[in-house]
């Protein structure tokens, strides 16, 4: 566990410098084999919890980005949304693309977030529940990466979420 808070640190501390300093490539390509990717990585401990993941995204369908970087952006809320979800359930991951923008949207049916956590969800350390954070494992910064990761490629993160009815986390990306 104290890796993965160093590897998380290190990872926003670089996203920190902005994409400038690190060097971020933003190359168009196809978004569906990355949130393949992302899924794929997550795929055995959502089994594990007889977690069903599902994809909707139009193979066509390009953007700017750094596919590592997404991908670990996706793979941190799939996690999320496994870690927080009962077993049996199922957690989709589909894509809106619009004129101005591209929402990818990660939907679980989880425990959900109440409202007055919504506005700090994304930053450093923020849980909502500590208890059955450190129960669950992780290292508080999943999604604070996530926020850093959607602002690297010109983008932003949001969240809509109900207690007892699950979460939507969304990153924007430019069209």
């Amino acid at each position: 566990r104290l890796q993965a808070l160093i590897d998380d640190l290190l990872t926003l501390s670089r996203l920190d410098e902005g994409p400038e300093k690190m060097e971020i490539s933003l190359d168009r390509r196809p978004l569906a084999p990355v949130l393949c990717a992302a899924v794929e990585a997550c795929r055995p401990k959502a089994e594990s919890k007889q977690i069903q993941i599902e994809i909707a995204c139009d193979e066509r369908l390009q953007a700017r980005l750094n596919a590592v970087l997404l991908e670990q952006a996706v793979v941190n809320l799939v996690d999320n949304a496994i870690k927080y979800s009962p077993p049996g359930q199922s957690i989709k991951v589909e894509v809106a693309a619009g004129p101005a923008e591209i929402e990818i949207r990660v939907i679980d049916h989880g425990c959900g977030i109440p409202r007055e956590h919504l506005p700090r969800i994304f930053e450093r350390f923020y849980r909502v529940d500590k208890a059955r954070s450190r129960e669950l494992g992780g290292t508080g910064l999943g999604l604070a990466i996530v926020k850093h990761i959607a602002q690297a490629h010109g983008g932003r993160t949001s969240v809509t979420s109900a207690p007892g009815q699950g979460s939507t986390f969304c990153i924007h990306l430019p069209a």
